[in-house]
């Protein structure tokens, strides 16, 4: 599926507000990474497949589309997702420290040891014992997609919620990441994302 960028990025204008140049080569990067990637369907609902992760990416990276920390202390994550604690047992955090060690990073915030582990296994990378490789923007994409694909996060995979045939369930597709926190709100980026990619696929020569 290819995308003509002109007309992305001019209809994002529309719907989204202006760019920064920063913004731009952002969404450059992922919309390369997106146009040769075979795990996309190539069909509408793959589109709508992509909609959905874009907006998570938007919502999750503060607005960015850059991998980037979760915000807070390392004393706050411990709390949050240390091996005493049933978040971080469910993360498989086993160690003390392993709460702040593998906090929330990338474009939708991998977290927990569990999640470092599969996406070693996925990357090659040694994300174990350097956490930080998961905000390389290469590995980080990689890391999400087939999270986003497989459920790694929560079990849930996208294509429960947006498959072929039927309306897809923005707001219920949220269960991938993160129960329905901002639900709605990541729903409605979606919708108008979705709108902006079938713009600049439809101002495309598809070959």
């Amino acid at each position: 599926m290819k995308f003509d960028r002109t007309a992305f990025f001019d209809h994002y204008r529309t719907v989204f507000g202006p760019l920064k140049q920063e913004l731009v080569n952002a969404l450059e990067f992922l919309l390369g990474k997106i146009e040769s990637d075979n795990r996309w369907p190539q069909t509408d609902t793959g589109l709508r497949q992509i909609a959905y992760a874009l907006a998570t990416f938007k919502w999750e990276t503060a607005h960015t589309f850059e991998p980037i920390h979760e915000f807070g202390s390392a004393a706050r994550f411990n709390k949050l997702y240390g091996p005493g604690t049933k978040v971080g047992q469910s993360l498989g955090n086993t160690t003390a420290g392993d709460g702040a060690l593998f906090h929330g990073r990338g474009y939708v915030q991998l977290t927990g040891r569990t999640n470092y582990t599969k996406a070693k296994r996925l990357t090659g990378e040694d994300l174990l014992n350097d956490p930080d490789r998961a905000l390389v923007p290469e590995i980080a994409y990689n890391i999400a997609v087939q999270g986003m694909i497989d459920g790694w996060f929560t079990g849930r995979k996208l294509s429960q919620f947006i498959k072929d045939g039927q309306p897809p369930l923005y707001e219920d597709a949220r269960t991938i990441i993160n129960g329905h926190d901002k639900a709605v709100q990541i729903a409605n980026i979606a919708r108008e994302m979705e709108e902006t990619l079938r713009f600049a696929r439809d101002s495309a020569p598809q070959n």
